[in-house]
């Protein structure tokens, strides 16, 4: 294959990699609007960098984390429900995008790419910033994979056990905002969510442990992103959309076996 198919294939991989794990916990967390939110706003993130002169992966962190954290505290005062705010936050950051983008005149920014995503259009640079924050992610991940759990099943339970319920959950926020700007160039602003729960809600039939869901969602995403790119390369299809089609299909054939359940 040419270089540029190999990038391609590595980073979406690494990104399938990632979305796995976390992908997981958006299902069992009920996030699903949670992670459109951080996606949309990632378009602002794209306008400001732009705007500032700086680079767009850390100005797309930097907005998707300022979010979460407004998120969490908003939350944690309880004046407002998750799903109102979320809509606020989801639509009023893509607006602001939009906004930011007519402001720039004399520069022509690729918005479809950005909306997407260019998977083929990976570069060396690309996959040092998706495999080496990958790595940090996963590492973060791993030392709050616990206490996520027992804030997943009973947060209440969790907090009288003494877990930071707040710390976890804005660190659990932060690593999907990175996530989204990881993954923002192989599948789009627009696909980012898909990717994430479509392969983790396709391993929830067949997975009887947390760690073998987050896996199986891993390896399915991983699947997605070689099916997508030779469907591709076989019809001329776009090659974002392309993995999420593949992600679905899958989703559907596992939805079509019969799972006999324990006992």
């Amino acid at each position: 294959m040419d270089d540029f198919l190999w990038r391609a294939l590595l980073g979406g991989l690494g990104v399938a990699l990632l979305a796995g794990p976390l992908g997981s916990f958006i299902v069992w967390r009920r996030m699903a609007y949670f992670g459109d939110t951080l996606a949309h706003s990632s378009l602002l993130g794209i306008g400001l960098g732009v705007l500032l002169g700086i680079n767009q992966s850390v100005a797309v962190i930097a907005v998707c984390l300022l979010l979460a954290v407004l998120l969490v505290v908003l939350e944690h005062r309880q004046r407002l429900a998750t799903d109102t705010l979320l809509g606020i936050f989801a639509h009023t950051s893509l607006s602001l995008g939009i906004v930011a983008l007519a402001f720039l005149e004399t520069v022509r920014v690729d918005l479809v790419g950005y909306l997407f995503g260019d998977i083929l259009a990976v570069t060396t640079h690309d996959l040092y910033w998706i495999w080496g924050g990958g790595l940090l992610i996963l590492a973060v991940l791993s030392r709050l994979w616990r206490p996520l759990l027992a804030i997943t099943v009973h947060e209440e339970l969790a907090r009288v056990e003494g877990v930071p319920v707040f710390a976890v959950r804005l660190g659990f926020m932060t690593l999907i905002a990175v996530v989204v700007a990881i993954a923002m160039k192989v599948v789009g602003i627009l696909l980012i969510t898909s990717l994430l729960i479509i392969p983790a809600a396709a391993a929830r039939r067949f997975a009887r442990t947390p760690e073998i869901m987050a896996g199986l969602a891993s390896l399915l995403g991983c699947l997605s992103v070689a099916l997508g790119l030779w469907a591709s390369l076989r019809w001329d299809t776009p090659a974002g959309p392309s993995v999420v089609v593949a992600a679905a299909a899958l989703f559907l054939l596992g939805a079509s076996i019969p799972v006999r359940m324990p006992g």
